[in-house]
């Protein structure tokens, strides 16, 4: 038995209320990384489902920029750890550079993709020179007295950085070694966010808060001209340059994305995003991906969503979505062929996923307010429970949530359906809903409910004392209990039921899975024991001759119940741990805190 990765679906980048997130491109315009999560994420622009995970960082990540070669790119933590890297395979790191002592807000790369200027929040310093490959000092970034925020350097001799920061100002330094030159201050009167070179080195670009779009001499860093007075609404994040220099874009707090023409110094298009005040709807990064034929402009909202726009088109012509916090639920379409998934995350947000496609939808509607906690499906739904002590409804074919949503007793632990019911698990008992309605509830006593499954009139209950019990429901939505077991030496934490209902597998919060035959309860294995963190997931496959699992301790396992000694393992499947695993089509779907769906092939099953 063998387990490799086929696909991996990215998570969106990370973005944060009041900060720009720096996008980048590679020179041919073909790929596009970002931070997420602890990782970095390398994705094809043109097909979104092909993308490579860095996962050297051991903090949250905050920038990631190619190297104009683009053979190799730069990425910076909250620690001011910058590691240079190959950008192909995403594994291999050239090196690991400690830079400052807190955030690296920014990166740039000088044009020979041999020295980069990292800027940030530091204590002794906010900056720093190296040369990519030995870490070498390059000269100094000075000048500021606040956090700096942004960074460029000019693409060609002579060599000029500028970097923007809190202080309002921006200070130019000439290279190599880079050195502080001047600085152009009490032109913004308010936090410099964005600085851009134009690609032939004759302007140079600064946005920020103050809604100001201030150009400069790219040579000498002389003030030239203000331009645009009035036309952003809101704090601009993030400018980028066309590749013909005569254009640029900027993104902003108030929703809109511009398209600015220099020389006549005025917008040629405007996109406006959401409606009024829609606070997800911010632009908080935008990239004009150099290389390209078709003039594609790529804009990140607050929510996300990474927009593909087109000068003269109004809508935008492509909409990336995902989630950018951790994933804690996953489940499978009521179809039953795997081929669509729903995924909710720590934030609240439900997607739907083709998994052929690799897409992924939002869905629609009142979503939950806090972390979801488990999906079931059945007929057409998807259900979902969350930390807002809620279930709620999703209509499939419609993707978007339907009705009104249910109020449970207590935090739910999981919720499960069959035969047109739908139990829920709860701190207090499992409540029962048919044809959407509370329909009975079932006391479990001393020991509260921690996991629940179901199939056909068989349910079955994960309980705190570590037992599993297994109840039967009858026409009147009365559960009565047939089988318990006691074996357990931990409490239970996932139970879950092969297709036909005749085996039931049950995991613990020590890592331990017990495979049950649901006639009288009797265990089929108890040697699947490899994970060492709390089991959050499992899945049988159609023929329930072999489960996969996922636990907080990273990885991904696949067993085999003929052979319970035979297991294939995927290490380090998820950073933070995996959330969810499912079968799809034949293939194993994870999930886990670094927000990304992973589509793995297992072949030579025992």
């Amino acid at each position: 038995m063998s387990i490799t990765i086929e696909k991996i679906l990215a998570a969106s980048p990370a973005t944060a209320r009041g900060q720009p997130t720096h996008l980048s491109t590679d020179a041919k315009g073909e790929r596009i990384a970002y931070n997420s999560g602890k990782s970095i994420f390398v994705r094809s622009i043109d097909d979104p489902s092909i993308s490579k995970q860095y996962t050297g960082h051991t903090a949250q990540t905050t920038v990631a920029k190619f190297s104009p070669s683009g053979f190799y790119i730069a990425s910076g933590d909250v620690t001011g750890s910058v590691r240079i890297w190959d950008s192909i395979e995403a594994e291999n790191t050239k090196g690991e550079y400690h830079i400052i002592s807190g955030r690296i807000n920014d990166i740039a790369w000088d044009g020979d993709s041999q020295r980069i200027i990292a800027v940030g929040d530091g204590r002794d310093r906010f900056g720093h020179c190296i040369t990519a490959d030995s870490g070498n000092s390059v000269g100094e970034v000075s000048g500021h007295s606040k956090v700096i925020n942004a960074v460029a350097i000019r693409q060609m001799r002579p060599l000029r950085a500028a970097t923007v920061s809190d202080d309002m100002a921006m200070c130019l330094l000439h290279g190599a070694p880079f050195k502080f030159n001047s600085k152009a201050a009490g032109l913004h009167k308010g936090f410099v966010l964005g600085t851009a070179f134009s690609p032939d080195g004759n302007t140079l670009v600064t946005v920020g808060a103050d809604k100001r779009i201030q150009l400069y001499d790219g040579k000498t860093g002389e003030p030239t001209k203000s331009i645009g007075e009035g036309e952003h609404t809101g704090s601009i994040f993030a400018v980028s340059w066309s590749k013909d220099s005569k254009r640029f874009v900027t993104a902003s707090a108030d929703q809109t994305v511009k398209l600015w023409d220099v020389e006549a110094e005025k917008v040629v298009q405007t996109w406006k995003f959401g409606g009024d005040a829609s606070i997800p709807d911010q632009q908080v990064g935008v990239v004009w991906p150099n290389g390209r034929s078709d003039g594609l402009i790529i804009s990140l909202s607050l929510g996300g969503d990474l927009s593909y726009l087109v000068e003269g088109k109004p809508e935008p012509i492509r909409v990336v979505q995902g989630h950018n916090k951790s994933i804690t639920a996953l489940g499978v379409g009521s179809d039953g062929n795997g081929q669509t998934l729903w995924t909710g995350s720590f934030d609240g947000r439900v997607c739907n996923w083709d998994v052929k496609s690799g897409v992924a939808t939002v869905v629609d509607g009142q979503s939950h307010t806090n972390q979801v906690t488990q999906f079931t499906s059945s007929a057409g739904r998807a259900y979902s429970v969350g930390w807002d002590d809620t279930l709620r409804i999703v209509d499939e074919s419609a993707n978007t949530f339907a009705g009104e949503s249910f109020r449970l007793s207590a935090q739910p632990k999981g919720v499960a359906a069959a035969d047109g019911r739908v139990y829920v698990a709860t701190a207090a008992g499992v409540e029962i809903y048919v044809k959407d309605q509370l329909a009975g509830k079932l006391d479990t006593g001393a020991a509260q409910p921690t996991a629940i499954a179901a199939q056909g009139s068989l349910v079955a209950v994960g309980l705190s004392n570590n037992a599993v019990r297994l109840y039967k429901v009858d026409g009147s939505n009365k559960l009565t209990q047939t089988h318990e077991a006691t074996n357990g030496t931990a409490q239970i934490s996932v139970l879950t039921f092969s297709k036909d209902g005749s085996l039931l597998a049950a995991g613990n919060s020590v890592g331990k899975i017990y495979a049950y035959r649901t006639a009288s309860l009797e265990l089929a294995t108890d040697r699947w024991s490899a994970h060492t963190g709390r089991v959050t997931s499992i899945a049988w496959n159609a023929a329930g001759t072999h489960a996969v699992s996922g636990a907080l301790d990273t990885n991904v396992f696949v067993w085999s119940l003929a052979k319970p000694g035979a297991r294939v393992k995927a290490l380090n499947a998820h950073k933070d741990g995996v959330n969810g695993v499912a079968w799809a089509d034949g293939k194993v779907v994870s999930t886990g805190g670094d927000a990304a769906v992973k589509i793995w092939a297992v072949s030579g099953l025992q």
